[in-house]
């Protein structure tokens, strides 16, 4: 089940950072570290990267600055989970998620977690869809070393984790794509009645309300699928046709 990303709690050291060893990400007594590989052509946010996992108990394994070197690593020491930056050479398109997809396709056992400056509905949505054992964050959220490593943790583990931003987003995103969505139960049944040509009196006695509640209804629909009052154009028929284009 997808989570939203949730900051876990932390303690501060004497300079009042969080402490990497004392996070949720440290590897308990006994049990041995989960190996990782790291993809990003930033070669001083990886090496950052690297040391921070290393300090809170998980094992770097190898690192890339590239798509095929990702894959050649990832096939090599199949580790439990690959943090790839979703733009890479050499065209820093969609390189690092088009290399998840092959990592989660050939070895389904390995945690991903993908990183992004920016919010990219699409792309997180295509990798998202793979299931369990996925993480899409901005990297912004790294500065947050207790929140981080606690993802990572979660995610390793068999969690699903996505960045609060990319949660709203893809709300608004779809509430764009399909403004149905944003009606109730009851709206979408008062509009399903209005497509049937039943008049607010004759709704009200399909569903026993009183017409006055109709109106309330239609009224909301109205604004829900962003139909202004206007002298050129019905809104009650251009609400039904909404409808039916989306059936």
């Amino acid at each position: 089940m997808l989570r939203p990303l949730g900051a876990a709690p932390a303690q501060a050291d004497n300079r009042g950072m969080t402490s990497p060893s004392e996070t949720a990400g440290v590897t308990p007594p006994g049990r041995p570290a989960s190996r990782v590989v790291l993809a990003d052509d930033d070669v001083l946010l990886r090496e950052g990267l690297a040391s921070l996992l290393d300090r809170s108990g998980f094992e770097v394994v190898g690192q890339a600055g590239n798509s095929p070197e990702l894959l050649a690593l990832t096939r090599s020491a199949r580790p439990e989970l690959a943090i790839i930056d979703i733009r890479m050479p050499p065209g820093h398109a969609t390189e690092g998620l088009q290399a998840a997809r092959v990592i989660r396709a050939e070895l389904p056992g390995t945690a991903i977690i993908v990183l992004s400056a920016h919010v990219e509905v699409d792309e997180a949505m295509d990798l998202l869809a793979g299931g369990e054992r996925t993480g899409y964050l901005l990297k912004s959220r790294i500065t947050d070393v207790a929140e981080f490593i606690g993802t990572v943790s979660r995610i390793t583990a068999g969690a699903s984790v996505v960045d609060p931003s990319l949660v709203q987003e893809l709300i608004q995103a779809r509430r764009r794509r399909d403004p149905l969505d944003a009606l109730s139960p009851r709206e979408r049944e008062v509009l399903a009645l209005m497509a049937e040509g039943a008049s607010n009196a004759g709704i009200a006695r399909r569903i026993y309300v009183t017409e006055g509640t109709v109106e309330k209804h239609v009224r909301s629909i109205l604004t829900k699928l962003n139909l202004p009052e206007s002298d050129t154009e019905h809104r009650r028929v251009l609400a039904v046709l909404r409808f039916l284009e989306a059936r």
